[in-house]
C-alpha cells in the first residue's frame, strides 16, 4: 500500500500553501498539515502495518472513501473505516452518522472513524452507542509512536513527500487553487478545472 501510494504521490502543485510544519518526526501540527486525501492513504497504510489486509470499497458522499479492513487471512471485512483530515474545528455527530449509515449498507458491524483533530462530546456518545471507534489526532499518534521506528519512518517519509498540503479535489484528483471571493474575500480552494468542475473546499488551512 505504502510503495503503490507512494508513485501516485510524487506529483507536487506551485499553488500556495501553509508554512510546513517539522516534516523530521510526527506531530500534531503535521498530522493537520495533511491534506484530506494524503491522510486516507496514510490511515490506509497505517492499518496495514497493523496486520489488516484494507481495500478501498467505493466513494462517500463527501468524496472520502469507505475503507474495508479485514483480519490476516479474511476476504470479509470487519471494519469500516472514514477519515477526517481536520484542522480547524472538532468533528461532530454528522461524520459518525454517515458512518453508521454506511455500516449498515455493508453490513459490517464495526467502524473506525479517524480525525487529526478532535471529537465532540455529543460525537463520543452516539459512536458509543453504535460500535464505532473514534481515534483522534492524540491516539493517532501515539500508534504511530508504538510502531517499530523503521516502519514510522517510511510512513512519514510517504506522508510528507510532495505537495501534501494543498487538497485533492474529489470531483477531478487533481490538486486544487486557492481562490478568495470576490464578494466577502473569503479564501478557499477551488478546482483548476472551474468552469467544468466547481467543486470547492474551505480552506480550514490558511491557503
Amino acid at each position: 500500500m505504502v510503495a503503490s501510494a507512494l508513485a501516485v504521490l510524487k506529483r507536487s502543485s506551485g499553488t500556495p500553501r501553509p508554512a510546513k510544519p517539522d516534516g523530521r518526526l510526527w506531530s500534531a501540527q503535521l498530522l493537520k498539515q495533511l491534506e484530506w486525501r494524503r491522510f486516507e492513504e496514510l490511515c490506509a497504510a497505517y492499518f496495514e502495518l497493523q496486520g489488516f489486509g484494507t481495500r478501498i470499497a467505493r466513494t462517500n458522499a463527501d468524496g472520502g472513501v469507505d475503507l474495508h479492513l479485514c483480519a490476516a487471512g479474511s476476504e470479509k471485512a470487519a471494519i469500516l473505516v472514514h477519515c477526517k483530515a481536520w484542522n480547524a474545528y472538532r468533528v461532530g455527530i454528522e461524520p459518525v452518522r454517515a458512518l453508521r449509515s454506511a455500516m449498515a449498507a455493508a453490513k459490517i458491524g464495526a467502524g473506525r472513524l479517524v480525525t487529526s483533530s478532535r471529537f465532540t462530546q455529543e460525537a463520543v456518545e452516539l459512536a458509543a452507542k453504535h460500535n464505532i471507534q473514534l481515534v483522534d489526532g492524540a491516539a493517532l499518534l501515539a500508534g504511530l509512536a508504538a510502531l517499530p521506528p523503521e516502519k514510522a519512518l517510511a510512513l512519514l517519509k510517504f506522508a510528507t513527500q510532495g505537495d501534501y498540503q494543498t487538497p485533492t479535489c474529489p470531483s477531478c484528483g487533481v490538486k486544487m487553487i486557492s481562490r478568495k471571493s470576490t464578494s466577502a474575500g473569503r479564501k478557499y480552494w477551488g478546482c483548476r478545472n472551474y468552469p467544468r468542475c466547481k467543486h470547492t473546499v474551505a480552506a480550514l488551512m490558511t491557503p
